[in-house]
């Protein structure tokens, strides 16, 4: 191992260590009911979920189920991604076949398939920027950003050196072809409300 790598994995280390200190500490706190809290970049978030929120992660949930079982799909679990702090609880996660979590009791960001995150106006800067980039460098092969204030979804596939290669955009009421990404499935969207 050169000195570099040392390094690297050194801070990689206390990044790890600080995540998990920061959120023990948030778990103590009073987080109002019905609060999501992240770390981004090593900013903490707070946002609400609003019924137009919840609706499009139980959507996207059901109907993962009808292709996955209940243990391969997740919402809002703590999985800590590649980049500076980055502790994710995503709104939809699809774990890989056979993953296990850590020796912390953490999913891995390598056995990551497929995140959805649906857009919040205080947070929605993160879902297109730094988590989009994490979640690239941790070559989640899809990922769906579910926006109800545009009326549309975005997919991304094919992550490359922390960008996704192809992007595509669906109104929502059309249906999201993923039929050629690891999912082999399509999302349909018409009952996605709009906020």
């Amino acid at each position: 191992m050169t000195v570099l790598e040392d390094r690297i994995a050194m801070a990689e280390s206390d990044d790890t260590s600080w995540l998990d200190e920061m959120f023990e500490r948030l778990e103590k706190l009073p987080v109002p009911e019905g609060y999501k809290v992240e770390i981004v970049e090593g900013a903490i978030y707070m946002s609400p979920q609003r019924d137009t929120h919840w609706e499009i992660i139980l959507d996207i949930v059901e109907q993962l189920r009808t292709k996955y079982p209940r243990k391969r799909v997740k919402s809002d679990v703590r999985v800590d991604y590649p980049g500076h702090l980055n502790g994710f609880a995503s709104d939809v996660t699809l774990v890989a076949e056979g993953a296990e979590k850590d020796s912390k009791g953490l999913w891995q960001s390598k056995d990551i398939e497929f995140v959805a995150e649906v857009i919040s106006k205080g947070t929605a800067a993160n879902d297109y920027g730094p988590k989009k980039i994490a979640y690239a460098l941790a070559e989640v092969l899809v990922y769906l950003v579910a926006d109800p204030y545009q009326g549309k979804c975005h997919l991304y596939t094919q992550p490359k050196d922390g960008e996704y290669l192809t992007e595509l955009s669906v109104a929502f009421g059309a249906d999201v072809d993923m039929t050629t990404t690891s999912l082999e499935l399509t999302l349909k969207t018409d009952e996605f409300p709009r906020d």
